[in-house]
């Protein structure tokens, strides 16, 4: 059984049992957490697709840590001119465990 979920405006296919990073969500390490938005699910080769969710899905994780991300450097310039700039960012992520998907 597996499921495609939404979450920060991007799209993950989990199963139970997966660990996965998506975007920061303010809860305390080790609380469980709901994620609803399912978008598509198969249960023992039968699927159900959401339009554009499916309701009464629900997958249940939990938190296992909040990290980091890599930097990403973004350098502009424009030749002649004089003008050079470097900016950086991290993305806050947390790191989620799957425990069971509901449908």
């Amino acid at each position: 059984m597996y499921a495609v979920i939404e979450s920060g405006g991007k799209q993950y296919r989990v199963a139970a049992g997966d660990t996965l990073e998506i975007d920061r969500v303010e809860a305390e390490v080790g609380q469980p957490v709901r994620l609803d938005r399912v978008l598509f699910a198969e249960n023992e080769g039968k699927f159900s697709v959401g339009t554009p969710i499916i309701d009464n899905a629900l997958i249940m994780a939990e938190i296992v840590g909040h990290l980091r991300g890599p930097k990403k450097v973004t350098f502009k310039m424009k030749r002649r001119k004089g003008y050079h700039k470097k900016i950086g960012h991290r993305q806050e992520l947390t790191r989620i465990k799957i425990n069971e998907i509901k449908l």
